[in-house]
């Protein structure tokens, strides 16, 4: 039983700062960190780079670039620009993988948000075409920094304000066009738990070598207010880890298995307590089966 693949996610203990993340990793003998954008921009990408080298982690993944659905010119634009500094941002960090979040639909106000008046902003093919034209724009800027955009497909509850890929179908069908080290995907359990297809795709995504992380945490019920915040640590839900990491282990997977967790009471927790927990729910509920 070992820890050496498991990556704290700076989502799952969200009152720490950057260094105060690295610190419990270190404290808890993980190796590694999936960080979010708000804490390299919070610290500064540089300092944030050199807060993680010094403590000898490695940079499982960034989170996260995409929201790459706009129809208008000026937000598209926008949005490419946010990328490519998403990018460099991640290359500076030394890691090559770009967690993408594609975005919903332009109907939405907001991540979570009402929706626009009128009829405009909910062509849900058009946005996922936009999704891949987009991908393919930004390929080229990432390739040129070692960095591999990482498709993630979010459960379809999310569909509208969030993610217009709903399965790891899809987003492999985005990916396929490109090499395999420039774009990926993410199997996150929270998002694709559900799938009648998943055993295959996710055995298409690794006989492609495109597999870029597998993140674990539980879906809970009763829903909360806002469905995003409905995470739970592994064990405390509905999903079956071994059968899927199982099936992740089978395509040949080595890399980290990060813990991402979206959940209030779990955020008030001390993060010491927070880590202990999921290390040793991995240890139980999902190490064993990789």
């Amino acid at each position: 039983m070992s820890l050496d693949r498991l990556s704290l996610n700076t989502a799952t203990t969200k009152r720490w700062t950057l260094q105060e993340a690295v610190d419990g990793a270190v404290r808890a003998g993980l190796p590694a960190i999936g960080v979010w954008r708000d804490r390299v921009q919070e610290a500064g990408v540089a300092e944030a780079a050199k807060i993680v080298a010094d403590a000898g982690l490695r940079v499982s993944s960034l989170c996260r670039g995409g929201f790459l659905t706009a129809e208008d010119e000026g937000d598209a634009t926008a949005a490419l620009d946010d990328n490519r500094r998403a990018i460099v941002e991640a290359a500076t960090l030394g890691t090559r993988e770009l967690i993408m979040v594609v975005g919903g639909l332009p109907a939405a106000t907001a991540p979570g948000g009402p929706a626009r008046t009128g009829t405009t902003g909910r062509d849900l093919v058009g946005a996922r075409q936009r999704v891949a034209d987009r991908i393919g724009e930004l390929a080229p800027f990432a390739a040129g920094h070692g960095v591999r955009l990482v498709l993630e497909p979010l459960h379809p509850i999310f569909a509208a304000d969030r993610a217009v890929i709903s399965t790891l179908g899809q987003s492999l069908d985005i990916a396929e066009p490109f090499p395999a080290d420039v774009v990926g995907v993410v199997i996150d359990t929270y998002h694709v738990w559900w799938d009648p297809d998943l055993q295959r795709q996710i055995a298409r995504a690794g006989a492609a070598g495109r597999i870029a992380s597998y993140q674990v945490c539980d879906w809970i019920l009763p829903l909360a207010a806002d469905p995003l915040l409905s995470r739970g640590h592994v064990g405390d839900g509905y999903i079956d880890f071994a059968t899927i990491t199982r099936w992740v282990a089978e395509t040949g997977y080595t890399g980290d298995v990060e813990v991402e967790i979206f959940n209030e009471t779990i955020w008030d927790t001390p993060g010491d307590e927070t880590v202990a927990t999921l290390a040793e729910r991995y240890l139980r509920l999902v190490q064993p089966f990789l």
